[in-house]
């Protein structure tokens, strides 16, 4: 991301969210302010029909991470932070009363996202809280502080930073027990077969001439294996198979097809 300007993938999700409540009526996931943030239209997003995949993939992950940001409020959490936030708009239409959230991202995308809710007459909730960072330069560790578990959102994130940086954010999130992560991740291209692997190629390469290429793909087994170490269990892990089968009608996708995965860990 360059400096002085706001994410440009961060507006490409927010597209993504707000076609799937035109073009699928928000079957997997709704939300009811995502046109409103963006300022668009039904029929300008109509044309994003072709998209097909990738939006049902964040149409999914954000069901996913909102259904187990749920049930964690149901048990006690009382605080959520939503990490590289963009255009997010849980905070805004938060169904759980007493819930805390920080939105957490580069000062320069939360100031365009400001502009944009202001915008749209997008009121800023009570307890709401903004908090600037850039995650390659800065430590999450010494711009957070909270005094209980709390829920960590963390969509769309990922690919972009260096191992390093992905590695020290969730050494932060595991520090406190009872803290809970909802993020996804993507594996590397070449485990995928030639057409699926040109496809992704091709977005990658779109992101990066935004000034935010892919910096880190990750398998299963190796993310298992960071959670377990940081002192992370009851982990819930859906690849491409189980996102299908789960959210869009489709059991047939074979178990150990390659692609996005979207998870969740609790800390123990």
């Amino acid at each position: 991301m360059e400096t002085g300007q706001a994410s440009r993938t961060a507006y490409s999700a927010a597209r993504y969210r707000a076609a799937h409540q035109v073009l699928e009526h928000g079957s997997i996931f709704r939300d009811p302010l995502a046109l409103r943030v963006l300022g668009a239209d039904a029929e300008d997003l109509a044309r994003d029909a072709p998209r097909r995949g990738m939006r049902l993939f964040i149409a999914a992950r954000h069901r996913f991470a909102e259904d187990h940001l749920a049930a964690a409020v149901s048990r006690g959490v009382g605080r959520l932070v939503v990490l590289g936030a963009g255009l997010d708009t849980f905070a805004y239409r938060n169904p759980h009363p007493g819930l805390q959230v920080t939105e957490i991202d580069h000062p320069d995308t939360q100031a365009w996202k400001r502009e944009r809710l202001a915008r749209a007459g997008i009121a800023m909730p009570a307890g709401l809280r903004y908090v600037g960072i850039d995650f390659e330069k800065e430590s999450l560790a010494d711009r957070l502080d909270l005094d209980e578990p709390a829920f960590f959102l963390w969509l769309g994130v990922a690919p972009y930073l260096t191992a390093e940086a992905f590695a020290e954010t969730l050494g932060c999130i595991g520090g406190r027990v009872g803290n809970e992560v909802a993020f996804d991740y993507a594996q590397s291209p070449e485990r995928m077969p030639a057409e699926r692997r040109a496809a992704l190629e091709a977005r990658a390469a779109r992101v990066a001439k935004l000034g935010e290429p892919w910096l880190s793909f990750a398998e299963p087994e190796e993310i298992a294996a960071d959670l377990d170490k940081l002192g992370f269990a009851e982990i819930e892990d859906l690849g491409p198979a189980q996102l299908a089968a789960r959210y869009f009608n489709r059991p047939d996708v074979p178990a150990e097809t390659p692609g996005g995965h979207v998870l969740h860990a609790r800390r123990r």
